[in-house]
């Protein structure tokens, strides 16, 4: 049972916000390893309900995410590869790549306390995230949000226990020194029955 604790709070290092069912409060300590709960409910609305510019969320209409219209080509280039970047470094385990990809002033985390999270989570365990359904779902000139569907295949070393877990996750980026870089990550696991 400790395995299989020890690889939930694994497969949610990078989380740093999440949607609760009313019976549990999710604890936010400002760390990159904060928890989604793994009974979270599906949801169709997540994130705040004034849908200002800088809120954070994105609605489900038929099944469909609806994509930002106001994107800039150049930029749409720019930010789907940084995202191609924060998560093929989280893969290759190069710590150094990954936190090139974080902001050095994020949102809701500490720059440092990221690093040494992900060092920990590289050193016990191989995780491989995958995802689909990328699409910028807000944008203005110095924030995007992306939405993805995210895999997480997750096998701890010493052990060999091994975990998957499918969610939703809108990752906000913000223009840095001409750069997109992740600022937050907020994130939906879906419930196994």
């Amino acid at each position: 049972m400790k395995i299989i604790h020890t690889i939930t709070l694994a497969a949610f290092a990078l989380t740093l916000a999440a949607c609760n069912s009313d019976e549990e409060t999710n604890q936010n300590t400002n760390s990159a390893a904060d928890i989604a709960p793994t009974n979270t409910q599906a949801t169709t609305d997540h994130g705040a309900e004034n849908k200002s510019e800088t809120s954070v969320g994105f609605e489900i209409s038929g099944g469909n995410i609806e994509e930002a219209t106001n994107v800039p080509e150049e930029e749409k280039t720019a930010i789907i590869d940084s995202f191609t970047e924060y998560m093929e470094s989280f893969n290759d385990e190069d710590t150094k790549r990954y936190m090139n990809t974080i902001s050095k002033n994020p949102e809701g985390f500490n720059y440092d306390a990221e690093k040494v999270k992900v060092e920990e989570t590289f050193n016990d365990f191989d995780t491989i995230r995958t995802a689909d359904n990328i699409t910028i779902i807000k944008y203005g000139k110095t924030q995007a949000q992306v939405f993805s569907n995210i895999h997480t295949s997750l096998e701890q070393t010493d052990t060999g226990a091994k975990l998957d877990q499918n969610g939703r996750q809108v990752t906000v980026f913000v223009k840095e020194d001409g750069k997109w870089l992740v600022s937050s990550v907020y994130y939906i696991g879906e419930t196994t029955e």
